[in-house]
């Protein structure tokens, strides 16, 4: 292994062991009580590699955010790829099954730190702005599966895309999980399939989810 690669093994390594440590002390903490410096601890390294690996607070809670919401070890590895997985899709029945099982491992997955961000954004103007950063995000990803709806004649007639995305943003919000599930009690299966019959009731064509290939 060459020196470049050994830096930047070490590197992510680094980068890890502080995600790790922050998203630890943040569920135990919440985020006003999570500082810099307890995470540094922690992790075993000094303030100064926190901003030089990750970056601010705001940016180390983002940083947790993406990993908790990665189907794998490493932080890098992203969220599951919910782009390619509806451009296979064939049916509108195969979209809305794709759709429902994305947000719901993903709300399961994110649910705590989804609730500390919903906390410190009230006190932190960069902790709202990452808050709406990737509340748009999610409004933009989820035009695309409207999108792919459209494509194979299968969404609702009257319905935008743009509505439709927000009708996805909306019945798959945390704030929806964290209310359904964990304050009211929900169970998983319980929520899954209420997503389901949301989404099939609010995006498909009638008969779309036999795989119906009616015309809008």
């Amino acid at each position: 292994m060459s020196i470049k690669s050994r830096r930047e093994a070490q590197s992510r390594e680094t980068r890890t062991l502080i995600v790790r440590a922050a998203l630890q002390l943040m569920l135990e903490r919440g985020y006003i009580s999570t500082t810099l410096g307890s995470i540094a601890a922690e992790a075993g390294v000094a303030v100064q590699t926190i901003y030089n690996s990750v970056g601010g607070k705001a940016a180390v809670l983002s940083a947790v955010l993406d990993r908790v919401a990665a189907r794998a070890h490493e932080p890098e590895a992203g969220p599951p790829p919910l782009r390619s997985q509806i451009a296979e899709a064939r049916t509108a029945a195969e979209i809305v099954r794709i759709l429902t099982g994305w947000i719901a491992d993903l709300n399961a997955q994110t649910s705590g730190v989804h609730r500390v961000i919903a906390q410190a954004a009230g006190v932190d103007a960069d902790i709202a702005e990452l808050e709406m950063r990737r509340s748009a995000q999610r409004l933009l990803q989820y035009g695309e599966v409207a999108t792919a709806l459209r494509s194979r004649h299968s969404l609702r007639g009257g319905v935008s895309d743009h509505e439709a995305a927000a009708t996805v943003w909306a019945l798959g919000h945390p704030q929806a999980y964290r209310s359904l599930v964990l304050d009211l009690g929900w169970s998983d299966a319980a929520y899954r399939d209420w997503l389901a019959k949301a989404l099939q009731g609010a995006l498909s064509l009638p008969g779309a989810h036999r795989g119906a290939t009616n015309q809008i």
